[in-house]
């Protein structure tokens, strides 16, 4: 029974470590949104970090238009970068996590 909380122990430890590099990677992975016109071009990170805003001289002479289209690029450029660290942190998690009986949370 001890030698079975060890391994666990280690198999934890191990996913920690998964986890943690995972999350540098995504800091390298970069996504990219622009708007439908492409007026206003988003670069960030995966883990959700503005890395470059590209801005239409067309869009600074209106000031209300530029915020709306703000919003909406950023929204939709932190959203991809969501979807991305979800997907890729739930694979680490669901690779680290043991197989223990009545535990099936990745199922």
């Amino acid at each position: 029974m001890f030698g079975d909380m060890m391994g666990l122990m280690g198999k934890l430890q191990e996913a920690k470590a998964k986890a943690e590099a995972t999350k540098e990677r995504l800091k390298t992975v970069l996504v990219d949104e622009q708007s439908n016109d492409g007026l206003l071009k988003i670069t960030a990170t995966a883990n959700g970090r503005i890395k470059e805003i590209e801005v239409s001289e067309n869009l600074l002479q209106d000031k209300e238009q530029l915020e709306d289209y703000l919003i909406l690029t950023l929204n939709k450029a932190l959203e991809k970068a969501q979807n991305i660290h979800d997907t890729e942190m739930g694979a680490v998690a669901k690779e680290g996590i043991p197989n223990i009986p009545g535990m099936d949370l990745f199922k």
